[in-house]
């Protein structure tokens, strides 16, 4: 029976995304990439924001769709894009988060050791290079920045690319924080390129003034929510508890994936040793985590226990912030009530403090900026605009130190 694979998707943010052709339809399909709707956008953040249940799916399906526009508006600006390079920046954008792991980034390195998602990426980008005859070769070298026409993996990848533009877009939709919503059709229509480089119209430069804005006051109201970042250390302390107990030889129930990255300390060597690993790793996503907690809340352990049982039940870590780290005297202090009140050692006492810094990068001007092409024709970095003293502002990195425990535990 042929199938159609002319589909269209109806998506609450941007209306209907077309799928463009056969090979990314069956690129959709395939397992690896439907494991994304099982993966939320923003990890545990409907904890404090309820609507924000997106996924990755919707995310990568969002971005290609907005790559498709980009294109198709440089295209009508004299830059000449084969159709080659066309499908090769859907795929690119399209599987850039591909090697996210449950939760999103809460637990990059908590599952795996070393290895980020965006290396977890380009290996199941070269897994699906071999299964499509080779025909990612293209997307492969886009992604990694080795194509010579450098603006399509700016694209991809940059302080003004399209995973931005879609992200803040949907989270902004999907959380109700309004101050971050952005005129992300007006940033397409002012994007150009020079030389190679993806440059902005100088007429949009009060856009991508509003981008950075937004972006920096999703980072504080959503992206670093003092009580999403307690959850996620909770989340943190949990899967730690539950290896430390497994590699001990406690018998944790888990799911048959979840079980192999409890049981060994996966690496990027690992990877390369064992190519049967990553198709381990893409039946991860955030149910496996779920349902196992499920399990661990009536397990003889009292910190997996109760660790699983507070998370569960939303009773998330008291948490504060400052802009001093706290001193580690007052640490210890906090774990000895915690080792008093649960009657716990002070090796299991460490697992009910959580402490750390979070960062606010709007803008890194140190790193690769974003260009505006004045009407003279000139190449300009934004935070040279005279007229913006904001974008000095938002280059600057803010940091702030955090301390949680449990709420009954004063801090």
């Amino acid at each position: 029976m042929k199938i159609n694979k002319n589909k269209i998707i109806n998506d609450p943010v941007f209306g209907f995304i077309t799928i463009p052709n056969e090979l990314i339809f069956d690129i959709i399909e395939h397992p690896y990439f439907q494991r994304l709707r099982r993966i939320k956008q923003l990890g545990l953040t409907n904890m404090v924001y309820p609507g924000a249940l997106h996924t990755r799916f919707h995310h990568a399906l969002g971005a290609m769709h907005l790559m498709q526009l980009t294109l198709e508006n440089l295209t009508t600006k004299g830059v000449k894009i084969s159709e080659e390079e066309h499908n090769a920046s859907l795929m690119a954008i399209l599987l850039h988060d591909i090697g996210h792991g449950p939760f999103s980034h809460t637990l990059e390195f908590s599952l795996l050791n070393g290895i980020s998602h965006e290396e977890i990426s380009l290996i199941i980008l070269h897994k699906l290079n071999a299964l499509y005859d080779g025909k990612l070769d293209l997307a492969i070298k886009i992604f990694k920045g080795e194509y010579e026409r450098m603006f399509f993996h700016q694209l991809v990848s940059s302080q003004l690319d399209i995973d931005r533009i879609d992200y803040l877009r949907r989270d902004s939709f999907f959380t109700g924080v309004s101050e971050g919503t952005i005129g992300s059709e007006r940033i397409i229509k002012m994007l150009s390129v020079k030389n190679d480089q993806i440059v902005v119209e100088e007429k949009g430069i009060y856009s991508i003034e509003n981008f950075l804005s937004a972006r920096r006051l999703m980072y504080w109201q959503v992206y670093l929510h003092k009580t999403s970042v307690s959850a996620e250390e909770m989340l943190i302390q949990i899967i730690k508890r539950a290896r430390h107990l497994t590699q001990k030889g406690v018998k944790v129930i888990a799911t048959p994936a979840l079980a192999i990255f409890l049981e060994r300390n996966v690496s990027k060597n690992d990877f390369e040793k064992d190519p049967d690993i990553i198709d381990v790793f893409a039946l991860l996503d955030d149910s496996d985590v779920w349902g196992s907690m499920k399990f661990w809340v009536d397990h003889e352990d009292f910190v997996l226990s109760k660790l699983s049982k507070m998370l569960l039940g939303r009773k998330i870590f008291k948490i504060e912030m400052s802009n001093t780290p706290q001193p580690q005297e007052e640490i210890n202090k906090i774990k000895e009530k915690i080792k008093a009140h649960f009657k716990l050692t002070t090796e299991e006492a460490e697992y009910f403090v959580g402490s750390g810094k979070i960062s606010n990068e709007a803008y890194i001007s140190s790193g690769q900026k974003i260009n505006i092409l004045t009407k003279k024709g000139e190449i300009i970095d934004i935070d040279t605009a005279v007229e913006l003293p904001n974008i000095k502002a938002m280059s600057k990195i803010v940091t702030k130190y955090y301390l949680c425990c449990p709420k009954e535990v004063i801090i």
